[in-house]
């Protein structure tokens, strides 16, 4: 009776060989940018520019955790300290503010 040798394909280079493969077939996908309408990216802008990023009284980074209203919009500061510093004068830090420039 005759025996067939098999011959073994180490697993690391089946490994090597997958993954290959994979990163090929990643690469091969189209990268197409989204389409925006000239509205769409107006708008964008705009809400770009208006959009509060910044603590009115420390400067830094907003928390939008820590808020409150001020004439009908939202005001965020970096942390809950700022919120009654704000309210006891808002007149001084609304001029920092993107959304209430006129």
């Amino acid at each position: 009776m005759k025996t067939q040798s098999r011959k073994i394909i180490p697993l690391g280079l089946t490994a090597a060989v997958l993954v290959l493969a994979l990163v090929a077939l990643y690469a091969c996908k189209k990268n197409e940018p989204a389409q925006t309408t000239p509205a769409e990216a107006v708008k964008a802008a705009v809400a770009e520019a208006i959009e509060q990023t910044t603590c009115p009284i420390m400067g830094g980074a907003i928390d939008k955790k820590y808020f409150t209203e001020y004439k009908g919009k939202k005001v965020y500061f970096c942390c809950p300290g700022c919120k009654p510093k704000f309210e006891a004068d808002p007149e001084k830090y609304a001029a920092k503010l993107p959304q209430f420039k006129q």
